[in-house]
């Protein structure tokens, strides 16, 4: 398994991408599943087009106005903020699946991985796993 850490200065996304493939070119797998997981429940993992980085923003954006940091949350243990980011990863997801093949990640000519930080900033870490042959 490829541990990964990184440190996030606030709310927002890091592209992940390079270590992901980093990861699966050291596994020496050529075809096989690459799977990318975070061990924290206020970060998730997402796929989005990364030539207009205002798109991230929007994105971005639109979670933050689907789940809005507010006081009223039943679970209060942290502050509001980390109540939210419960919420937000569980919406976005903590894990993807992706396909390998020759030896490289099979991603679309505009696709990049995205790590969300929903509680920020904190010290954070993604683990890769490749399976295949």
């Amino acid at each position: 398994m490829f541990t990964e850490r990184l440190k996030t200065e606030r709310n927002g996304v890091v592209d992940i991408t390079e270590g992901v493939r980093r990861a699966v070119a050291s596994s020496q797998v050529q075809e096989g599943i690459a799977v990318v997981m975070v061990p924290h429940t206020t970060a998730a993992l997402t796929i989005i087009s990364f030539p207009d980085p205002l798109g991230l923003e929007d994105v971005n954006d639109e979670i933050s106005r689907l789940i809005p940091t507010r006081i009223d949350f039943k679970h209060q243990h942290d502050t509001p903020q980390d109540a939210a980011g419960h919420v937000k990863s569980v919406l976005v997801g903590a894990s993807l699946s992706l396909i390998v093949s020759d030896g490289d990640l099979v991603l679309g000519h505009s696709q990049a991985i995205y790590f969300f930080e929903f509680d920020g900033p904190r010290q954070r870490q993604y683990n890769v796993q490749v399976i295949g042959q």
